[in-house]
């Protein structure tokens, strides 16, 4: 940290490298009270990035504070040349282990050895999220299947009976057992379970079959010996929401003024490709189901709505969505903007109105609201996005089940970091498009 002042070109007096020593020891001690190393973090997840920033934010107030009661004069430039910088190698750094750790998991190299204990539905959904969301975490090397259902899941050996737990670990070098939901000997075999494994140094997981429920709104509150689960309402107002608010204007603010020229060139390339407007206006479903004006730039013919009765023979959306990977409405520059998702890029305006987020649910169409069942309608509680996890997920090779279930998980589960980071994965997905046409 004190080189990363000299390249700035502060001046180092004595008291100006003790206080960066104190703050670099104090940055280091909350990386650690925040539990930054925690292997159940590592490799899966925005939980690690959270915490990392979390720490870093903590140190900068406490700095702050310090540096103004003892009036050193070093609090803005121990910031901006001392935590920033930190922060952001400490993160390129987690990213960068991040590929590695998944790189290794292709060959079979994972941070955990599991065996998953459970009836056969619990464990087939399990087993079926560890492997979209958890690349180098764990690995299954086992399965107990406790209520003598028949079962198979690959080549992964299966046995029916709990006695052979620890001759499973000893023979397949598991180093944790993982329960699937409620055993069939009842609550009591999970604490037994526990006792067995203390003899084998194996960790005992929980799965507590909250679907869709992200970790930082879950706490657990032990009362005399009884662990209870409470689970924190979703955010839909209030201070996180307006900082949310203040984010989507300094945002769009700045990509609205650097995107200007980019905006004259492709108005320009869809002028000369076909006769029409330049943007494309389309009523949207937004907040609270209310409708607003949705702005893109023009990717199809002038008369695409009067055409699309006679293409829903050949409709490769799902549920009530159209699309078509070979739409012949979609002009050459179309294709072109859609495949990079530049078409969207006049929602900037919509953001600065206040209609919609850079990050939420896809916007609706009316049509869509029309078939939608009730827990779908939990789309409409915050604004639609520019971007959410449905852009970086795969757009339209999405089954609409999983689109719905990706913008439920978002509504439920929203955070500023987690912003962030969809809109950093939002960049790789333009860059390197999947499911966009």
């Amino acid at each position: 940290m004190i080189a990363v002042f000299g390249a700035f070109g502060i001046e180092l007096s004595f008291s100006n490298v003790s206080a960066g020593i104190a703050v670099f020891s104090l940055w280091l001690l909350m990386l650690h009270v925040r539990g930054t190393r925690r292997t159940d973090t590592l490799g899966v997840g925005s939980e690690e990035y959270k915490r990392v920033l979390g720490a870093s934010f903590v140190t900068a107030g406490i700095a702050a504070i310090g540096a103004l009661a003892g009036q050193v004069d070093i609090g803005r430039e121990l910031i901006l040349s001392g935590i920033l910088p930190a922060t952001i190698l400490l993160l390129l750094a987690r990213w960068m282990m991040r590929r590695i750790l998944h790189a290794r998991a292709a060959n079979g190299a994972t941070l955990h050895r599991v065996i998953v204990v459970g009836n056969s539905r619990d464990i087939t959904y399990l087993a079926r999220q560890l492997a979209k969301k958890s690349a180098g975490m764990y690995e299954i090397v086992a399965l107990i299947e406790d209520s003598g259902a028949p079962m198979s899941l690959g080549d992964i050996p299966v046995s029916h009976n709990l006695e052979e737990l620890e001759q499973l670990i000893q023979i397949h070098g598991a180093d944790a057992v993982m329960v699937a939901g409620a055993l069939t000997s009842g609550a009591e075999s999970v604490r037994t379970l526990g006792w067995r494994l203390e003899k084998t140094k194996t960790e005992l997981i929980l799965s507590v079959g909250l679907t869709d429920v992200a970790g930082p709104r879950i706490h657990m509150r032990p009362v005399e010996g009884l662990p209870l689960m409470h689970v924190e309402p979703p955010v839909f107002d209030g201070a996180l929401m307006q900082t949310k608010r203040l984010l989507d204007i300094l945002f769009s603010l700045v990509g609205l003024v650097l995107c200007m020229p980019l905006f004259a060139v492709i108005a320009l390339a869809i002028r000369l490709d076909s006769a029409g407007p330049v943007v494309f206006a389309q009523r949207r479903v937004g907040k609270n189901g209310k409708e607003f004006t949705m702005l893109k730039f023009r990717t199809m013919v002038v008369d695409a709505e009067l055409r699309l009765k006679d293409l829903q023979h050949a409709n490769d959306g799902a549920g009530p969505l159209f699309k078509m990977k070979n739409d012949p409405r979609v002009t050459r520059i179309g294709r072109f903007l859609r495949k990079l998702s530049l078409d969207e890029l006049p929602q900037i305006i919509n953001v600065l109105r206040g209609d919609m987020s850079l990050v939420g649910p896809r916007p609706p169409l009316q049509s869509e609201v029309d078939a939608y069942e009730s827990h779908t309608f939990r789309r409409l509680l915050i604004k639609p996005g520019l971007t959410g996890l449905w852009q970086v997920s795969g757009r339209s090779d999405l089954s609409w089940d999983e689109s719905v279930r990706l913008d439920l998980y978002y509504v439920e589960n929203w955070s500023v970091v987690g912003d962030l980071i969809i809109m950093w994965h939002t960049f790789k997905a333009m860059i390197r498009p999947q499911g966009a046409y």
